[in-house]
């Protein structure tokens, strides 16, 4: 018995495994209109990759690599996650919230904001010069970040 149940086990698991494979692309045709145009608006550069991340067949996540280098993640609805620009660069300003960049500014004069990533519990911003901050949802700052 214990045999039986173990190989369904195996079974499952590879039936899962089989239907989880991501797939890649190199236009942003695959991407949700959401994720077009967001980088239509934001970015110059033009969709080198694009990674379709799933489980169980399910798309969970878009990871879209720009001919510059920049980095962007999506939600399977075309919403950005994350956001990373090579350091000679700066994170468009439509992802930076109004109290990130003036906290920057104020604070952190002469760096630059190369990342932002965005969660429920509000933005998490790495600068030019190695520094990590937290910030909530309205964009108030929180705490440097490890």
């Amino acid at each position: 018995m214990k045999k039986i149940v173990l190989m369904l086990a195996m079974a499952l698991g590879l039936t899962f495994a089989a239907s989880a494979k991501d797939t890649y692309a190199h236009d942003a045709s695959v991407l949700p209109e959401a994720a077009r145009t967001t980088i239509s608006n934001n970015f110059k550069a033009k969709v080198s990759v694009v990674k379709i991340e799933k489980t169980m067949g399910r798309i969970d996540e878009y990871e879209v690599i720009l001919t510059d280098g920049s980095e962007i993640s999506f939600d399977r609805n075309g919403n950005w996650d994350n956001v990373e620009v090579n350091n000679t660069a700066s994170v468009p300003k439509g992802f930076v919230p109004k109290g990130v960049g003036e906290y920057v500014k104020k604070n952190h004069s002469g760096t630059r904001v190369v990342g932002v990533d965005k969660d429920r519990s509000g933005y998490e911003v790495e600068l030019s010069n190695g520094i990590d901050l937290k910030f909530d949802r309205a964009g108030n700052f929180l705490k440097y970040d490890d």
